[in-house]
Order: C-alpha cells, then structure tokens, then sequence
C-alpha cells in the first residue's frame, strides 16, 4: 500500500495492530487549536441539542450520560475539524487505504459522578451497513484516567457478531431475540480476556473497528469527560436497510439509497482522498 502521500503517516506496526487488535491508540494526533476547536463545537451541542439526543444514564444517576449524533452539518465547528483535520487520511489507512467516508459523529458526555457504564457491546450490529472495511475515532477533550477510558477486547472484532442489547434494560431491539449469540460476562472475569484501555490526554485519540467489543466505567467527582467520536467507512461498506430502528436512524435512506449500495449520499462525504465529490 503507498502511503506517501498521507497527511499523518502511520507506522505499518500501528496499521498491523489495528487490524490484529482491533484498537489502536494514537498519540497527540490533534493540535491544540483543533482539540480547542471541537470543545467549542461540544458546548454549543450541549446547549442546544439536537432531536437525536439522549440522556444515557438513570434518573437516580447521581450524575448525566449525554449523547447526541449526526450534527456535523449543523455545528459549524464539527464540520472544521472532520473535514480541515487529518483524521480522514488516519482512518482511510487503518482501513486498508483507499477511500474514507464519513459515516456519522456522535457526542458523549459523562459529568462528574456519572456511574452509569457504557456496557460491552459492539457497534456495528446497530447500524445500517455491512462490510468490514471500516473503522471508528473516539477523542476526548478532557483528560481520561484510565479508569474511565473507552476499553477493548483484543481480537474481538474478527469474531461473530454478538446481540445487541438496550444500555439501561438489556432488551434485545435489534435483532430478534435469540437469533445472535449473546456477548460474555467479560466483567466477571476480567482476566479472561485480553483487555485494551489507554489514559488519555486532549490531542489523543483511539481508533477502533466497529465489531471489536468496548465499554467503560463511569467517572468519579471531580473530573468531566466529553468525548467526541467519528465513524468512517471504507470501500467494501454497503447499506443494510434493517426492518428496525437503527442507532443512528437515517430517516428516508432507503428511498433513495438501495440495500446493498455503495454508501455514495452526500449524507456520508468522502474525507479522503481530499476534494472528491460527497456523493
């Protein structure tokens, strides 16, 4: 593969982990300017959120689990740092080079004293593609103890799909009852597994692929955790209309979007290579 020409070059052994591990975590890949950027774009989310949005956490949750998606064509500052920063040549790398489109971003918020986890799962059972050309970014713009970073199973993205379930009930939503086998009791037995998680500081950013399973603590008293995750799609992604509401929805695609199409809608532009048409 000729990577040359990319903006931020990755070593081969962080592209060779990537697609052993999973996840990879890059180091002060963001400027202060374009991390200064995105907190800006996160407080004007936060102050008017969007449709979409959702509160995560229970009502007696002595803290708040905010998220909120798809706004980068709203927020001025959302769409300057996906489409000015190199994050669109990292992931077309990690993915195997070629093409990197934008899927959707998505915002997560954990105020201080938040206990609700993010429970193990897998995302792409969620969505409304297939493939296996694709890869996710999640960024914070506060520092991450390690405790309450995003965690990974090693490998985990090369095994089956597992049932996705409701973060606060466990209902299975998705996918009929039954019909995918259901994820591990990883915390049981956290020793069993292979388990990746980085302390992290504003300008770093992990990488992941949509099957490899994550999830993550709460956040103690005293420290905020906003983080800021993009989903890109590479050239083997195809649409899967699903018969059921999808996380994010993309209301109307189907009418315009065949099952099984290349994901070529202005709604998903490419990132890179640099100045092709979004459609």
């Amino acid at each position: 593969m000729a990577r040359h020409n990319y903006e931020f070059e990755l070593p081969q052994s962080m592209i060779e982990a990537f697609q052993r591990d999973g996840a990879v975590c890059i180091r002060q890949l963001f400027t202060a300017d374009e991390v200064a950027l995105l907190e800006l774009g996160i407080e004007i989310n936060l102050a008017s959120p969007s449709n979409r949005a959702k509160v995560a956490s229970s009502p007696d949750d002595p803290g708040w689990f905010f998220e909120d998606f798809c706004n980068w064509r709203d927020i001025e500052e959302y769409r300057r740092f996906i489409f000015e920063s190199r994050v669109g040549s990292v992931a077309a790398q990690l993915m195997g080079g070629g093409c990197a489109r934008l899927y959707h971003d998505h915002l997560l918020v954990k105020e201080p004293n938040t206990r609700q986890r993010t429970p193990w799962h897998q995302d792409q059972p969620y969505y409304n593609v297939d493939g296996k050309q694709n890869c996710s970014m999640w960024m914070p713009v506060d520092p991450v103890a390690r405790e309450s970073t995003l965690e990974f199973v090693a490998g985990s993205h090369l095994g089956p799909w597992l049932m996705p379930r409701s973060f606060l009930d466990n209902q299975a939503r998705w996918f009929p009852e039954g019909s995918l086998a259901d994820l591990p009791d990883i915390e049981a037995d956290r020793s069993r597994w292979n388990i990746l998680g980085w302390e992290l500081e504003p300008g770093d950013a992990v990488f992941f692929h949509m099957l490899t399973l994550h999830g993550s603590g709460g956040v103690g008293g005293k420290r905020r955790r906003r983080a800021f995750s993009l989903r890109f799609l590479g050239e083997d992604m195809r649409h899967a209309s699903r018969s059921w509401k999808t996380s994010p929805e993309f209301p109307g695609l189907i009418d315009q979007l065949p099952d099984g199409a290349p994901l070529e809608h202005p709604l998903f532009p490419v990132l890179w290579p640099r100045g092709q048409s979004g459609a």
